[in-house]
């Protein structure tokens, strides 16, 4: 043996006792994600009319001649909501590969046999997915185990290492019991994980989203399709849902909202805390194809008389928005918009500057009212990062920024 068995090896695979003498065949194998989420904890041996059960500790030998037991206190298989079954839950099933950043469907599994104490055990190693693994499913019981190895031989191995591996588990019931953790979901980018989950289907959907986290399922949410971002958002219990709508920006909350039934949005916002819910609420108000409907809410602005130290303070309390904050925006009392100053500006000058002598000129804005074709011209004749939105009265409502822009000709 050169340690390593696979599946379609295991299966059907002789169990024999102390004196060499077959008990039955295994039908299939467990692993206690709880206890340990690599080795094979039970193997389930079919004998005539019953199932038993062998424990990990009980196997003395591993190998394609059999399994040979050190303990024949065996016990009747009964089902274990604790238990994950290999052929059961994982062969023939879509699971993540985190890795690769895609779904894959298991065609064999390969285990690794190592000596753990006076007997043997397994370990899952890979999920095998490719043409050697689909050869081994139809040789599986019509050629003998070792003529099968020989013959894969020339065919180059496709697997992926069980580590990164994240199993798609419907029943949010069963994913806690089993201890299935979502850790290498959420380390991916939110659009690899976007296009992921737009391979599964509904229900699978649905387990993914209600595992992440609140800010890891509203970045994802944002990379996807408008129709299965509602999709996926009405499966959701209403609380989850509002949890997601609050860590995304307002501007996206609103286009998503406004792609929900009425009565599923309105139970959305009810759930929703106050400040960001009225943010919302006021962009809802404005058609889906105008600067308002476009617009976001989350901006910094300061007076028309702050300088450039004030505009370095509010940075600092705007820290969550400096990933996509290019401009500032300075206004009036009554919070009319009278300049816009490009962060870039604000390097090696002194703190005392008045950001007036840094604003672009001339000053280039949009109303609400506006529609998405005429602010789609102003970001490409003027070459734009940011466009600010202003109601009938010079008042500022909102910005429009680039990204927004490249969103719309997208999906259009």
């Amino acid at each position: 043996m050169d340690g390593i068995l696979y599946l379609t090896e295991l299966v059907g695979l002789k169990v024999m006792d102390l004196r060499g003498r077959t008990l039955g065949r295994v039908r299939d194998a467990a692993v206690i994600p709880l206890i340990d989420p690599d080795r094979i904890d039970r193997f389930l041996v079919g004998g005539g009319q019953t199932w038993l059960t062998i424990r990990h500790d009980q196997v003395r030998e591993i190998s394609l001649d059999g399994i040979h037991l050190a303990d024949e206190q065996l016990t009747p298989y009964h089902s274990d909501e604790y238990l994950l079954r290999v052929v059961r839950d994982l062969l023939d099933q879509q699971i993540i590969d985190a890795h690769g950043r895609k779904v894959v469907r298991v065609t064999d599994v390969t285990f690794r046999i190592q000596r753990h104490g006076a007997g043997e055990i397994l370990k899952i190693e890979d999920i095998d997915i490719g043409i050697r693994s689909i050869f081994r499913r139809l040789a599986q019981g019509v050629l003998p185990p070792r003529w099968v190895r020989r013959v894969q031989r020339p065919i180059a191995p496709h697997s992926i290492d069980w580590k990164t591996c994240s199993i798609v588990e419907a029943d949010p019931m069963r994913r806690l019991r089993l201890n299935l953790s979502n850790r290498l979901l959420e380390e991916m980018h939110p659009a690899d994980l976007a296009d992921i989950v737009e391979e599964l289907g509904p229900d699978d959907r649905e387990a993914i989203f209600s595992g992440l986290t609140s800010d890891m399922a509203a970045e994802t949410l944002s990379e996807m399709d408008p129709d299965i971002q509602a999709s996926i958002m009405e499966s959701l219990e209403t609380e989850k849902a509002a949890d997601i709508v609050e860590e995304m920006s307002p501007d996206q909350a609103a286009d998503l909202l406004s792609e929900l039934e009425t009565e599923t949005a309105g139970e959305i916002l009810d759930e929703m805390e106050d400040e960001p819910k009225g943010d919302i609420e006021e962009l809802l108000e404005f058609r889906e194809d105008s600067a308002g409907g476009l617009m976001n809410t989350e901006y910094v602005a300061l007076p028309a008389t702050a300088t450039v130290g004030d505009a370095l303070k509010a940075l600092v309390e705007n820290e969550d928005l400096l990933e996509t904050l290019n401009t500032l925006l300075l206004v009036s009392e009554g919070d009319k918009l009278v300049a816009t100053v490009p962060l870039a500006r604000l390097l090696l000058q002194d703190a005392s500057m008045p950001l007036r002598q840094l604003a672009s000129e001339p000053l280039i804005k949009a109303k609400v009212h506006d529609r998405q074709h005429r602010v789609a011209e102003m970001f490409d004749k003027y070459n734009l990062l940011c466009l600010p939105v202003v109601d009938n009265d010079g008042v500022l409502s909102g910005i429009i920024t680039a990204d927004d822009i490249i969103s719309l000709l997208r999906n259009e």
